[in-house]
């Protein structure tokens, strides 16, 4: 994480001089253009042992200051060994829900969600697949391509076909760049309107995804989001003609069926319990 290695650089001569420098330095990390929800949870991450490591008794001394900062960096090190199994895990969660001859829709490209598919692939469960466009990026292409080269069959199909081929699945797959406070998640621009798609069909939507992606926000529409907005209406020229859109979109989690994590498995309520359980430890 690269807020480890700012602070491995610190001079702080003082327990209350280096949570006050990682404090900074993480507000820094949260307040950057090009952030997304994920940063902002690692930055809370990163801090919340930090300002809960506990200091001895007598802590006056350079040398105690030194062993105890070289014990955050060492409880840091190892929280980041942990959070690297997450995946596998939350991928683990989720395979009972993939069914023999199941038919499913992707949106974009998620490592957690080709993990489950793969693994469900190597349990020989036979799996139809159809993916999105997500346009504007080429994620789907890149999900296709995977998908075929562990023998899953897969077919692209345009964003705008979900409603066309939502009776033919069994479910809606996705994965999280941010699982909010209320249990909502931030993901590719296209995921809201998915799940409205998905609910109003009767087909469940699930979203795969690490407890280390959950984050202390709280959006209530689309323009509450920690991104900048996109201006609409700023140009009348007629050569020059664009897409205007932001990255992500929010999905509320009325339209969330379950999410599989690595702590098991989740209705969007359990977000909210998992978050006090963590950030009250």
């Amino acid at each position: 994480m690269a807020l480890l290695e700012i602070m491995k650089e610190s001079d702080a001569s003082s327990n209350f001089e280096f949570v006050e420098q990682a404090t900074a330095a993480s507000q820094a990390f949260k307040d950057l253009d090009t952030k997304k929800a994920s940063m902002i949870a690692g930055a809370d991450l990163f801090l919340h042992p930090i300002k809960n490591h506990s200091l001895p008794q007598d802590s006056s001394t350079e040398d105690v200051f030194e062993d105890w900062k070289q014990s955050v960096f060492a409880s840091l090190e190892d929280r980041l060994k942990e959070y690297r199994t997450y995946r596998e895990k939350a991928a683990l969660t989720g395979l009972d829900f993939i069914k023999d001859d199941a038919v499913i829709l992707v949106h974009s490209f998620s490592r957690a969600v080709m993990l489950l598919l793969q693994k469900a692939a190597k349990c020989d469960r036979r799996l139809r697949v159809f993916v999105t466009e997500s346009r504007p990026s080429d994620a789907g292409q890149k999900a296709v391509r995977e998908l075929r080269s562990q023998q899953v069959a897969a077919e692209l199909i345009l964003d705008s076909a979900v409603g066309s081929i939502i009776n033919r699945v069994d479910m809606v797959l996705v994965g999280a760049e941010g699982v909010v406070q209320n249990g909502g998640i931030i993901n590719q621009i296209g995921t809201y309107q998915i799940a409205v798609v998905a609910k109003a069909a009767n087909k469940p939507f699930f979203a795969v995804t690490e407890a280390y992606k959950f984050v202390r926000l709280f959006p209530l529409n689309q323009a509450d989001l920690p991104i900048p907005t996109a201006p609409y209406f700023t140009s009348i020229d007629t050569n020059s003609i664009k897409a205007n859109n932001p990255s992500i979109d929010y999905t509320p989690p009325e339209y969330i069926s379950l999410l599989f994590t690595n702590i098991g498995v989740l209705s969007p309520t359990g977000v909210s319990e998992e978050l006090v359980k963590f950030y009250m430890s």
